[in-house]
């Protein structure tokens, strides 16, 4: 069993889990919160799944929306839910295309967290008609983690 969870810092600031923060106003604003994987010896797998996903399209200002899963194997570090929600959240009234957005999001992940492994599925809802989905990953999977289908359905429209 691990030991008791103790306060973590991120770059000289305390987390955001506990307290009331203002949304950002960006991704480039929105700090990621890491905290130290209190099972760090063992080789696991983590998932976020974030179902309604929103970005702007950088053309028409429309909306745009997807289904991001993130899988990851830890190293030292996890991140902490309440800031990724945050983080994604900042995407609302971001300008990007879709590959840009989920690409982007798996990169600051990697560069926050530095896990053994990660990788992002992007499943975006049709614009003009076709479904986008896009798919990054990084690292070496460890060889005795069991990743699970992303359980997201081909889109099919009225099928």
């Amino acid at each position: 069993m691990s030991k008791k969870p103790r306060a973590a810092k991120t770059a000289g600031t305390s987390l955001q889990l506990g307290r009331q923060v203002e949304a950002p106003a960006s991704p480039d604003t929105a700090t990621l919160d890491r905290v130290p994987n209190p099972q760090v010896d063992t080789n696991y797998l983590v998932r976020f799944a974030a179902p309604e996903f929103t970005s702007l399209c950088p053309i028409t200002g429309q909306p745009d929306f997807a289904h991001l899963v993130i899988d990851y194997a830890p190293g030292q570090w996890l991140v902490e839910s309440k800031s990724l929600k945050l983080y994604l959240a900042s995407f609302r009234n971001h300008g990007a295309f879709h590959e840009d957005c989920t690409v982007a999001i798996g990169k600051r992940l990697v560069k926050e967290i530095k896990p053994r492994w990660l990788r992002i599925g992007g499943y975006w809802y049709p614009r003009g008609g076709i479904p986008i989905d896009v798919f990054w990953q990084t690292g070496k999977l460890p060889k005795d983690v069991w990743v699970p289908d992303q359980g997201v359905a081909p889109y099919r429209g009225r099928g």
